[in-house]
């Protein structure tokens, strides 16, 4: 079955729709299509300024209730979003990470199966686990999967949403795809603790947050690891790609990345301060250095990492001809552009009130 974008008779179920990637997801299905949008979240701050746009009806629940599930699956594509995906909570939250991200999402794909949704999954590169600094390019189909000890609860989140991929793809009479995204990263990106949330957020919130703030950037057992960040820009166009050849993409599991935007995470934060600078004209001498921190004592006991994760996107350049093209610095300055124009009035303003 084909979708056709001008089809204004379509809706679309975007669970998660509140978030990082749901809001931008969401932005990008009003410009690029005539769908309607049914938004389901329990926070739809990201995009308050379409609470009145008529083609989408939101809704605030939770997706534990079986009326929410009937519902969401009652429509023909269904983008499942939502999730506890901070490394933060994975050590200290952990019965809530692994609910989170395989009993809720199992419920929702036995529901699109018994109604014949298309359900569109994001999982996370995370399943890859516990991946070495000499790691080859991660693929899809081929990779092993290699986690920490049961104590390790920072696999908490991995192993759940590894789980949930292997229930939907054994759902015989379920139409899926799903994504392993790489690092997303750009604006609106989770929060900035003690300004609009609480806890640690990821870790370019993180970096910039502490530009912002004034504050010293930390860096996890030095910020030896490596990531590859990809463009928030590249990862909607590439979910276009799926939606416009449902034939090509399902029953497929895709990593969505970007292996040009490889950097360790110790260059990152240098490399963001170089841009803050920049833009903000501050002398990069009036920067507080960087702090070391050892995961244990940033993210509790229970923590591990992958040293390198790089994806392969040679399935995804063969199917369905993806190439991203939002190379790091570019995604980088326009992400911490956002964080300065965003954060700086409410510091402002909390400092006028004090």
């Amino acid at each position: 079955m084909k979708y056709d974008f001008n089809d204004p008779s379509i809706t679309v179920a975007l669970v998660g729709a509140g978030g990082f990637i749901g809001s931008h997801l969401l932005e990008a299905i009003l410009e690029r299509t005539q769908w309607r949008i049914f938004a389901v979240d329990l926070d739809f701050h990201k995009v308050q300024q379409h609470l009145q746009n008529h083609r989408i009806e939101f809704l605030c629940e939770d997706l534990e209730e079986p009326s929410v599930l009937k519902k969401i699956s009652s429509y023909p594509i269904v983008i499942q979003l939502a999730a506890i995906c901070t490394p933060s909570r994975y050590n200290t939250e952990t019965q809530k990470v692994i609910e989170s991200n395989f009993l809720t999402p199992a419920a929702l794909a036995k529901a699109c199966a018994d109604s014949g949704s298309w359900l569109l999954y994001f999982s996370t590169s995370e399943v890859y686990g516990k991946t070495s600094s000499e790691a080859l390019l991660l693929e899809e189909d081929q990779s092993d999967f290699v986690y920490g000890s049961i104590h390790a609860s920072r696999w908490s989140y991995a192993i759940a949403k590894q789980l949930s991929e292997r229930y939907i793809a054994s759902l015989v009479h379920l139409s899926w795809t799903i994504f392993r995204p790489f690092n997303f990263i750009g604006p609106r990106m989770d929060f900035v603790s003690g300004l609009d949330g609480e806890g640690i957020p990821r870790v370019l919130a993180s970096f910039c947050g502490a530009l912002v703030k004034n504050e010293a950037m930390k860096l996890v057992d030095g910020g030896k690891a490596q990531r590859s960040f990809t463009s928030i820009h590249d990862a909607i166009r590439f979910i276009f790609l799926v939606l416009e050849k449902p034939h090509l993409s399902k029953q497929e599991v895709f990593n969505i990345g970007n292996p040009d935007n490889e950097i360790s995470i110790r260059e990152l934060s240098f490399l963001i301060q170089k841009i803050h600078a920049e833009i903000t004209h501050k002398n990069p001498k009036e920067y507080k250095s960087p702090i070391e921190v050892s995961g244990t004592n940033y993210y509790g006991k229970g923590y591990e990492d992958s040293l390198r994760r790089v994806p392969s996107i040679q399935k995804s350049q063969k199917l369905l001809g993806y190439l991203p093209t939002e190379p790091l610095e570019k995604t980088l300055k326009e992400s911490v552009l956002w964080f300065i124009d965003h954060y700086t009035p409410i510091i402002e303003n909390q400092e006028t009130q004090r």
